[in-house]
C-alpha cells in the first residue's frame, strides 16, 4: 500500500527552523523517481518548494533558495525539508510527493505556520 507520510510541522517565529520528514512506502521509494516537498499558502496554488529528479539532482523555488535544504535516507525511506530563518510567507501546508509509474501521489500534508 502507497503511504507517505509527513510530520514535522508546527507554529515558528519568523526567522525560526523546523524540519519536516516524510516517510515512504517501499514500493515507491527509489533514487530514479522525483521526489520532494511542494506546499500550498492560503487562496494560493500550490508550488514546489524543493525536490530530488529522477537523475538524483535537486531543484529548489526561487523562495526557497538559499533557506531550504532536501534530503534523504534511503534506509528509513525517508525525505527531509531542513527550513531555516522561516518567513511569515513561508506559511502553509506542506505536501510530500512522489512521482513513478506516470502517478503522483501525495501525503495528507503538515501544517507550518510562521508567526509571532
Amino acid at each position: 500500500q502507497v503511504q507517505l507520510v509527513e510530520s514535522g510541522g508546527g507554529l515558528v517565529q519568523p526567522g525560526g527552523s523546523l524540519r519536516l520528514s516524510c516517510r515512504i512506502s517501499q514500493d515507491i521509494f527509489s533514487r530514479h523517481n522525483p521526489m520532494g516537498w511542494y506546499r500550498q499558502a492560503p487562496g494560493k496554488e500550490r508550488e514546489l518548494v524543493a525536490s530530488f529528479t529522477s537523475g538524483g539532482g535537486t531543484t529548489y523555488g526561487d523562495s526557497a533558495k538559499g533557506r531550504f535544504t532536501i534530503s534523504r535516507d534511503t534506509l528509513t525511506n525517508t525525505v527531509y525539508l531542513q527550513m531555516i530563518n522561516l518567513k511569515p510567507e513561508d506559511t502553509g501546508v506542506y505536501y510530500c510527493n512522489v512521482q513513478t509509474r506516470g502517478s503522483a501521489y501525495w501525503g495528507q500534508g503538515t501544517q507550518v505556520t510562521v508567526s509571532w
